[in-house]
């Protein structure tokens, strides 16, 4: 029987030089895939108290949600990651003269007609601005139509004058003319509230 040291281990067992390489890369990968979707995250960025409208305030044409005294709202600075099939829910809203916003769209500091269609991006999709009078392709009810971008969905504040006591726009939202839910085939018992998928146009 041959007695063997320790180091004689090494040379009858020698160890890949990259062995660790091997070891490392897997957790690398793990650790990129975890900041990634981190970085992806949209979180909250506050939240508002709600308070009674005052009389005349706050415009229900379209089934808007009024603020309510005392009840917390949370907002957003941010949206979920833009793609090819970026998910949102598809609202109601008008963009005439006494519509839901009130005042003209932020885009172009005019009024839009129901027939139009157009719509208003939660702030993180709106980005500063960036997607104004841009056309984005809709997608729901099995069909599909091209609207334009003209207004700001606020994420960021809403219960005041300026958001006409409406509380602060989900960060996930497109925000759509009659005209789109037309577009869309939608019954407009059903306008309202409808899961979608939009995107940039080419």
């Amino acid at each position: 029987m041959t007695d063997y040291t320790p180091g004689m281990l090494t040379l009858i067992f020698p160890v890949p030089p990259f062995a660790s390489t091997m070891t490392v890369f897997p957790l690398l990968c793990i650790l990129l895939l975890f900041l990634s979707v981190e970085a992806q995250t949209c979180s909250p960025s506050g939240k508002i108290k709600g308070k009674t409208p005052p009389p005349g305030q706050c415009n229900q044409e379209n089934d808007s949600d009024c603020c309510k005294d005392g009840k917390w709202y949370t907002t957003y600075k941010c949206s979920p990651p833009v793609s090819s099939q970026t998910k949102a829910t598809l609202t109601l809203n008008s963009f005439e003269p006494d519509g839901d916003g009130g005042a003209p769209s932020e885009c172009d500091n005019q009024y839009h007609s129901d027939d139009d269609p157009v719509v208003a991006l939660s702030t993180g999709w709106y980005n500063n601005g960036k997607r104004c009078l841009n056309y984005i392709n809709i997608h729901g009810n099995g069909r599909s139509v091209r609207a334009k971008v003209v207004e700001e969905c606020d994420s960021t504040m809403g219960c005041d004058s300026d958001h006409d006591y409406q509380p602060p726009c989900p960060n996930n939202i497109v925000d759509a003319s009659k005209a789109v839910w037309k577009a869309l085939g939608v019954p407009e018992n059903d306008w309202g509230g409808m899961d979608i998928y939009w995107s940039d146009t080419d």
